[in-house]
């Protein structure tokens, strides 16, 4: 502090360094990284769940093709995340290796909220350990077990149970036009319109299937599926029929 330094650069060095107020800096830039990732939303409702991603072209020379946000987790639960892509990447593949072996174990699927829970373990652990930082990712965990589940793990290792929930960037305007439409009662193609509806409307670019990705699942089938080229067309298609994107 006497050399003249921020207020702040003194607490941000470490994660194992508290600021007088009682804030770790290292977690909150965590949650930056969050902040600044595409788009990325999750909606439930009584006859299911679905999760939309806006796939942003970064580079014109970038093959987006095989840029995957959306993976299937188990047969029942899907996931995709917000932030640094290579912690979701790592994180999923954790994901799938626990549902893998509670199913090996107790010959049963694992629940949403079990695993939500043992991945925000490992989120928490990283930061309460000097020589690591925190993940810099939010997952969006969807699944059905006796009921549709949409959690949320934060960077800090918290989880949440939603309705609907938006990270990413503009997730605060994405937030605001969900929470004005959205009902628990809608039907499985409502949430995902609904879904699609949202990323376009806070989007700056026009909104085609080649760069959203979404996949959903039904209370009926409890099997989670990421929807090919043409099923978003045909939705993205009926929306502009609708007049509700342009």
């Amino acid at each position: 502090m006497g050399l003249g330094l921020p207020a702040t650069a003194a607490y941000d060095r470490a994660i194992t360094i508290f600021a007088p107020d009682g804030r770790i800096y290292q977690v909150e830039y965590a949650f930056e990284s969050v902040r600044r990732g595409w788009t990325t939303l999750g909606i439930k409702s009584k006859e299911g769940a679905v999760v939309v991603v806006h796939k942003k072209k970064t580079s014109p020379l970038i093959d987006d093709t095989v840029i995957q946000k959306i993976f299937i987790v188990d047969d029942h639960i899907g996931a995709t995340f917000a932030g640094i892509a290579s912690d979701g990447r790592v994180l999923v593949d954790y994901a799938r290796h626990l549902a893998l072996v509670h199913r090996f174990y107790y010959d049963e699927p694992i629940t949403v909220e079990y695993l939500a829970r043992q991945i925000c373990d490992v989120k928490q652990a990283y930061t309460q350990h000097a020589g690591v930082r925190p993940f810099g990712v939010a997952i969006i965990l969807v699944g059905v077990d006796d009921q549709p589940k949409l959690y949320m793990t934060e960077p800090s290792g918290r989880y949440l149970s939603y309705y609907a929930v938006v990270i990413g960037e503009k997730s605060s305007e994405a937030n605001s036009i969900i929470e004005k439409k959205y009902r628990y009662d809608y039907s499985l193609k409502d949430i995902i319109k609904l879904g699609i509806e949202t990323i376009a409307s806070v989007s700056e670019e026009k909104i085609g299937p080649e760069n959203i990705e979404a996949g959903y699942i039904s209370v009926e089938e409890k099997r989670f599926k990421i929807m090919k080229y043409d099923e978003i067309k045909k939705y993205i298609d009926e929306l502009i029929e609708e007049g509700k994107i342009k």
